[in-house]
């Protein structure tokens, strides 16, 4: 079962489009602000959540008379984001995965809040990725194989999410790195704009979780 967020952040139309043409999706789900890009595209969602404050009343109202769309509305006033609601409601829904559109953007604080809440399905077993014209965001522990032929940008970069990732292996990448050991608070540098070399290359690690980030540029 897969499902797709659209949550509030920045949105490139053309690439969303385009992103959500080459996939079906057992569910939808519009997260505030994200509701005004389906709605002007006449995309229809299977459920709607958040406070509603940047949707606007107009389009709250519209999709409240709209048949067949669960709806779950929130006080702005709450402890959890909209995109981690999401999130979590795709998990009660028994996703086996989740895309999010929109979760990036200007707010640098709903970035990285939206990174975290993405610990929600990597704890799951559940695949989540987070995408916009630029990047692909991930989470992985373990074994991680990428392809050359199917990377999403080319530069390839890992940020520690945990404290610690130890036992590091990369193979296939133009830096490669052996039983390495990177924290939170140090080792960022050897981690950023790596690049494929080989048709496969392999992320190994021993304990940790990665923030993942193909990017393009």
């Amino acid at each position: 079962m897969r499902a797709l967020i659209v949550s509030g952040g920045r949105i490139d139309p053309d690439f969303a489009l385009s992103y959500c043409e080459q996939k079906d999706y057992d569910f939808i789900i519009g997260v505030d602000r994200g509701l005004r890009f389906l709605y002007e595209h006449e995309i229809r969602p299977t459920h709607i959540v958040g406070d509603f404050d940047s949707a606007g009343e107009g389009l709250w109202e519209y999709y409240r008379e709209q048949e067949g769309i669960e709806i779950r509305r929130f006080d702005p006033v709450k402890d959890s984001t909209d995109t981690q609601i999401a999130i979590e409601l795709a998990l009660e829904l028994q996703s086996t995965s989740i895309e999010i559109l929109g979760g990036t953007g200007s707010r640098l604080d709903h970035v990285l809040g939206n990174v975290q809440s993405m610990m929600l399905a990597k704890r799951a077993g559940v695949e989540c990725c987070m995408v916009d014209p630029h990047n692909r965001i991930r989470l992985i522990g373990g074994d991680t194989v990428l392809r050359r032929d199917l990377q999403y940008g080319r530069f390839v970069s890992l940020i520690p999410l945990t404290s610690v990732v130890e036992g590091v292996d990369l193979v296939g990448f133009r830096y490669p790195l052996h039983n390495h050991t990177f924290t939170s608070t140090g080792s960022a540098g050897l981690g950023v704009s790596n690049e494929i070399v080989e048709e496969e290359a392999l992320i190994r690690m021993r304990s940790g979780i990665f923030v993942l980030i193909e990017a393009l540029d």
